[in-house]
C-alpha cells in the first residue's frame, strides 16, 4: 500500500489512540525496565549486564576487560538503550557504598561516597563477584526459561536461578508509570534465617520473622531509630518509611572541649553535598551553636563538626543538625515488585520471602527433572556399551562384516539408535577390560543418583530440607556482621532556634519596680546588698541561671510570661523594666521570676483561697502577650506561685486571718489553666501563703531578725484537716509576716 495514498489513512479518536499507546508504553515501563522481579530482584537492564559478563567470562577467578566491552555487547545483544544509561547501571552493581553485597568486581574509578562521578567506561575494567556467580548458579542446567533478544538474534534468560536473595539483600529503587519502588538492602544471613523460619512454619505471622529480620542494614551503616513497632508495621503492610541517621559521637578533648565525630553517613548521602549542607548553615549563621566542618576522610569516613564554644548543649547540636541536615533521612519502603506472572504488586515481608522460596522450589525440582532426562540418556548409552562388551567378538564380526551394520546390530541386541550409534563410535582403546569396569561403576552411579532425585522431585518435605540445606551453605559463604545498628529514640523535639547561645552562667536580678538584668557568671547571692538599684527601688529577687534558660514570669492578672535568658540586658547599670520585653500592664504586680524547669511542678493560688497544681510546660508562652494560667473571680489575684519539692506529700495553706491549714497534696487538681479549686475557708480576708512540703520532715519557717535561723514544727496534727476547712492559728513563733518564708 502507498503510504501516500488516502487508502492509508485510517482515521480514529485522538483520545482512543492516545490511550492505547500509552498503555502500551506504561506497561513497558512497568514490567520491562523499572520495576524488580521478587524471584531474582534484577530489572531487566541488570539482568541482561550480568548475563554478557558471564558469556565474555568475566568470572571472578579471571582477568578483568574493559568495561566498555561489556556495555557494547548489552546494548548490541540485548538492551537497545543509550550506552551511559547502562553504564550507569553497571557503576551501581560494582559500589559498595550502592549495593550491600556488590554483583560486579570494578578496577578503577567507579565513583566514591563524595559523589564524584565513575570515569569513563573506555578507562574502567571489571569483572563478577562471588554473589553475581551464586545468583547465576545452576542457569545452565535448565532450571529457567530463555527467550529471544530483541532482535532474535540471541538468547537470554527470563530470570536467574541462583539461591541468592537478592531483592531484599540488596534492595532497589525505580520510579514507573502510576507506580514506583523502593526497597532497602538487607543482611543476608537474617533473611536466610527468617526464609529457614518460614519454610519450617509457612503459616507463621509477619511478626515472627521480626524475630530475624530486625530491619533494614544500609551499606553504609548509620542507625535506625525507629521504633520495633513502626519497623514491623512498614514490612506488614509492604509500605513506610525508616528513620535513618548518621553514626556521631562526641569526642572529648585535652582542656575541656569537644567536637563531633561522623564515622558513617545516612544511606544514598553524598558526603560531599552533605558537607557543603553543613557550611551553608555556618556560612548563614542559622545554626550558630556550630562553628567549624572539617572533612579528615581517608580510607574510612570522618568528618568533624566543632561546637563555637565547649558549652553549648551537644545533644541540641545534634537534635539541630538532625533536624536541618542530611544527617537524618527518611528511607521509603515500598515493596512493590513483579511478581512470578509478571503483575506488579506490593508485597509484604512474608509475601516477598514466600514467594522466592516458592520460586527456588520450583527450580530445584526443575533442575532435577532435567538431570533425571540426562542421567536417563547416559544410561541409554551405558547399557548399550554394556551389551557390546558381553557380545564383543560378535559386534566385531558384525561391523567387520555388515555393509549396515547399524541396523543388524539393532536387531540382533534390540539397540536404540542412540546406542547402536554410540557403539559404532567407540574407539578401540576403549574395548579394554578396564573400561567395561568403569562403565559399571558410573552406571551404578548414576542410577543411585537417579533415584535420590525421583525422590527429592516427589518429595516436599526432601525438597525443603534441601532448600535449607542450601541456604545454610549460602549464608555461610556471604552471611556478615550488621552495619547498620537499630536504636530506638524519642521522637525530634521541638527545637527554639532562638536559644542557640552558647551556654554561660548568668546571676538574674529582678527589682521590685520590675527592672530586670542579668550579670555575667555566678554572683554570690550573699552579696546582694552591693547591688545598686534605681532610687527608690530594692531587689526583689535574685538566683542563678544559664543563658540556656528560659524564665517564668507570673503576674498577679492570672498570666504567664516567657523570658529567654539569653535576651536579658547587661548587669552594668539597673537593667531595663521588664514591661519592654512583655505586654504587662504598668498596674499589675509581679508574683514571681523563676527559672522553667523540666517536669517541675509549681503551686499557684490567688487570693481568694482558689488553688491549684501545674506543670513547667504549661507556663511556656510563645508571644510577647503570654497565655492566661488562672481564670480568677472578680476582684481576686494571683497570690503565690512556688515550686513544689519532688518528695512533697503534704501542703500547708495560711489566710490572712492567720489561720493555717495542713492537708494531702493529693487533694490538689494538676491543671494546665483553670480557677482551681478552694484551698481554705475564710469569713473575711484572703489567702496570705501556700507552701508544699514533706510531712515527716515537718513545716520550717524563718524567725525573726537576721540571724538567719528557722523553727520546724514536726507535729502538725492539730492543723491537719481537709481541704476546704477554716484552719486555726498557727503555732506560736508562726512569722507575723504570715509567710512560709
Amino acid at each position: 500500500m502507498d503510504p501516500n495514498s488516502e487508502s492509508s489513512v485510517i482515521e480514529t479518536p485522538l483520545d482512543a489512540a492516545l490511550s492505547e499507546r500509552y498503555l502500551v508504553y506504561a506497561l513497558s515501563t512497568i514490567t520491562a525496565r523499572s520495576l524488580p522481579d521478587v524471584r531474582d530482584g534484577l530489572k531487566p537492564v541488570h539482568r541482561r549486564l550480568l548475563w554478557a559478563m558471564r558469556l565474555l567470562r568475566l568470572d571472578p577467578a579471571g582477568a578483568y576487560k574493559k568495561s566498555a566491552r561489556v556495555v557494547g555487547d548489552v546494548i548490541g545483544k540485548y538492551h537497545p538503550h543509550g550506552d551511559q544509561s547502562v553504564y550507569d547501571a553497571m557503576v551501581r552493581l560494582a559500589q559498595d557504598f550502592a549495593l550491600r553485597y556488590p554483583l560486579v568486581d570494578g578496577q578503577g574509578n567507579f565513583g566514591n561516597i563524595d559523589g564524584d562521578n565513575a570515569a569513563a567506561y573506555r578507562y574502567t575494567e571489571a569483572k563478577l563477584t562471588p554473589v553475581a556467580m551464586a545468583l547465576m548458579a545452576g542457569i545452565d542446567e535448565g532450571a529457567v526459561d530463555f527467550r529471544p533478544t530483541y532482535n532474535g538474534e540471541e538468547e537470554e534468560p527470563e530470570v536467574f536461578p541462583g539461591l541468592f536473595p537478592n531483592l531484599l539483600a540488596n534492595g532497589a529503587s525505580g520510579i514507573a508509570v502510576g507506580m514506583a519502588t523502593s526497597i532497602p538492602p538487607h543482611n543476608v544471613g537474617e533473611l536466610i534465617e527468617a526464609a529457614t523460619h518460614l519454610i519450617d512454619n509457612p503459616k507463621a505471622e509477619d511478626s515472627a520473622l521480626m524475630d530475624f529480620v530486625s530491619g533494614p542494614d544500609f551499606p553504609t551503616g548509620g542507625v535506625l531509630v525507629d521504633s520495633r513497632e513502626s519497623i514491623a508495621h512498614a514490612y506488614v503492610t509492604g509500605r513506610g518509611s525508616f528513620r535513618l541517621r548518621a553514626s556521631v559521637t562526641v569526642e572529648k578533648e585535652k582542656g575541656g572541649g569537644w567536637h563531633l565525630l561522623v564515622s558513617e553517613i545516612p544511606y544514598g548521602v553524598q558526603k560531599g553535598k552533605l558537607i557543603e549542607q553543613i557550611a551553608t548553615l555556618i556560612a548563614d549563621k542559622k545554626l550558630p551553636i556550630l562553628s567549624d566542618v572539617r572533612d579528615e576522610s581517608a580510607e574510612d569516613l570522618r568528618i568533624v563538626l566543632e561546637p563555637r564554644a565547649r558549652t553549648v548543649d551537644p545533644d541540641l547540636l545534634l537534635e539541630s543538625l538532625f533536624r536541618l541536615t542530611d544527617l537524618e533521612v527518611r528511607f521509603p519502603l515500598n515493596l512493590n515488585v513483579l511478581d512470578e506472572n509478571r503483575t506488579p504488586l506490593v508485597m509484604s515481608l512474608k509475601e516477598a520471602l514466600s514467594a522466592w522460596l516458592k520460586f527456588q522450589i520450583e527450580v530445584l525440582v526443575r533442575k532435577s527433572q532435567v538431570r533425571i532426562g540426562k542421567i536417563d540418556d547416559r544410561l541409554e548409552l551405558l547399557d548399550g556399551f554394556l551389551v557390546a562388551y558381553l557380545n564383543l567378538d560378535r559386534v566385531i564380526e558384525i561391523i567387520r562384516t555388515e555393509d549396515e551394520p547399524k541396523a543388524v546390530l539393532m536387531e540382533e541386541f534390540s539397540l536404540s539408535d542412540r546406542q547402536a550409534e554410540a557403539i559404532l563410535n567407540m574407539r578401540l582403546r576403549s574395548l579394554r577390560k578396564l573400561e567395561e569396569m568403569e562403565i559399571g561403576r558410573e552406571r551404578e552411579k548414576l542410577a543411585k543418583e537417579r533415584d535420590e532425585l525421583e525422590k527429592l522431585v516427589a518429595e516436599p518435605a526432601r525438597q525443603r530440607r534441601r532448600i535449607k540445606k542450601d541456604l545454610a551453605s549460602i549464608k555461610d559463604q556471604f552471611g556478615d556482621d550488621r552495619r547498620t545498628r537499630i536504636e530506638e529514640v524519642p521522637a525530634t523535639r521541638e527545637i527554639d532556634w532562638s536559644a542557640m547561645i552558647e551556654k554561660e552562667p548568668i546571676t538574674v536580678i529582678l527589682s521590685q519596680r520590675g527592672w530586670i538584668r542579668a550579670m555575667r557568671g555566678h554572683v554570690a547571692l550573699d552579696d546582694a546588698e552591693t547591688l545598686k538599684f534605681r532610687e527608690g527601688d530594692a531587689l526583689d529577687t535574685i538566683f542563678h541561671a544559664q543563658t540556656t534558660d528560659k524564665l517564668a514570669l507570673f503576674a498577679a492578672n492570672g498570666r504567664v510570661y516567657t523570658l529567654g535568658c539569653d535576651k536579658l540586658p547587661g548587669g552594668r547599670g539597673f537593667g531595663e523594666p521588664v514591661r519592654l520585653s512583655i505586654d504587662l500592664d504598668p498596674e499589675v504586680e509581679i508574683v514571681s521570676l523563676m527559672i522553667a524547669r523540666p517536669e517541675m511542678k509549681l503551686l499557684v493560688a490567688s487570693t481568694d483561697g482558689k488553688g491549684f497544681l501545674t506543670s513547667s510546660e504549661a507556663t511556656l508562652a510563645e508571644t510577647r502577650k503570654g497565655k492566661q494560667l488562672v481564670n480568677l473571680r472578680t476582684g481576686a489575684k494571683v497570690a503565690v506561685v512556688r515550686e513544689v519539692p519532688k518528695e512533697a506529700d503534704t501542703v500547708a495553706v495560711v489566710g490572712e486571718n492567720r489561720k493555717m491549714l495542713v492537708f494531702p497534696i493529693a487533694e490538689l487538681p494538676e491543671l494546665a489553666r483553670g480557677q482551681g479549686v478552694t484551698l481554705q475557708r475564710y469569713r473575711d480576708g484572703g489567702l496570705s501563703d501556700f507552701i508544699a512540703f514533706r510531712l515527716t520532715d515537718g513545716l520550717s519557717w524563718a524567725l525573726g531578725g537576721d540571724s538567719g535561723r528557722t523553727r520546724t514544727e514536726t507535729d502538725l496534727t492539730p492543723w491537719r484537716a481537709a481541704r476546704g476547712a477554716a484552719g486555726r492559728m498557727p503555732p506560736i513563733g508562726f512569722p507575723r509576716s504570715n509567710r512560709f518564708g
